[in-house]
């Protein structure tokens, strides 16, 4: 019998404050490796929070988490973050060509490789960018085009997980199908663990195969999408998803 993998996160009595605000209190949950897990709960419910911990953007005040079984604090946070990718909700690019970008992120990692153009070419196909993107301007981008360079800067560092902050935020319904689209594609083909938040419940539904609801700076439910959707165990759960729905 294969052995089972440890979670790709582990959250034991986690707390966190800011400026003497309660943001999360004792967060208890594990978010499966290899897995789509979505962050879902109402403005405020501490999902930025959350995801910022899990790459050490942000320590916890109190509480343990555990990446990949290793206590997270024993790894530096130049080790960590290239393994554990963050996508802001907001692309931010910087100056110079696409293939400038993707330079930028081999920078802090020893994951990239030598052949950088070969690296490069791979990443744009993994987000669906012909490899003529690499010469293009950067800040010339659309929105969607954005959000894909992004994550090829991202996968450029080959990370275990991608942490993703609404990528569609910002973007009209059509490209944001695309771009979740593109998502689940890449979450199949690379095997990778993913942890996003989203306020779109219909993207939630698409991609996920893990869900968490948070509300408050506490866990309500987390648990299979299907479970969580189809027959959540809370009655605040189930109206969450019935109220957001409503208006997809």
């Amino acid at each position: 019998m294969a052995p089972t993998l440890a979670p790709a996160y582990t959250l034991d009595q986690v707390c966190q404050t800011r400026n003497g605000r309660q943001l999360l209190t004792d967060l208890t949950l594990e978010i499966p490796r290899h897995g789509f897990t979505s962050l879902i709960g109402p403005s405020g419910a501490g999902k930025t929070t959350l995801l910022r911990l899990l790459n050490r953007l942000d320590d916890p005040v109190s509480g343990h988490i555990t990446y990949m079984g290793e206590p997270i604090t024993a790894l530096p946070v130049r080790t960590l973050r290239p393994r554990a990718g963050f996508a802001f909700q907001t692309a931010t690019m910087f100056p110079g060509t696409v293939a400038d970008n993707l330079r930028e992120a081999c920078k802090y990692s020893a994951n990239a490789g030598n052949d950088m153009a070969s690296q490069i070419k791979r990443c744009l196909s993994l987000v669906e960018l012909d490899p003529d993107y690499a010469n293009r301007d950067a800040g010339a981008l659309s929105g969607g085009e954005r959000q894909r360079v992004a994550l090829a800067r991202i996968l450029m560092t080959r990370p275990e997980v991608l942490l993703l902050d609404e990528p569609t935020a910002a973007l009209d319904p059509e490209v944001a199908d695309r771009l979740m689209e593109t998502l689940c594609r890449l979450q199949t083909a690379s095997n990778l663990t993913i942890v996003m938040i989203t306020h779109r419940l219909r993207e939630a539904r698409m991609a996920s195969t893990h869900v968490v609801m948070l509300e408050a700076g506490r866990l309500i439910e987390a648990g299979p999408a299907e479970q969580v959707f189809c027959a959540p165990m809370q009655a605040r759960t189930q109206a969450f998803i019935s109220t957001g729905e409503a208006y997809v």
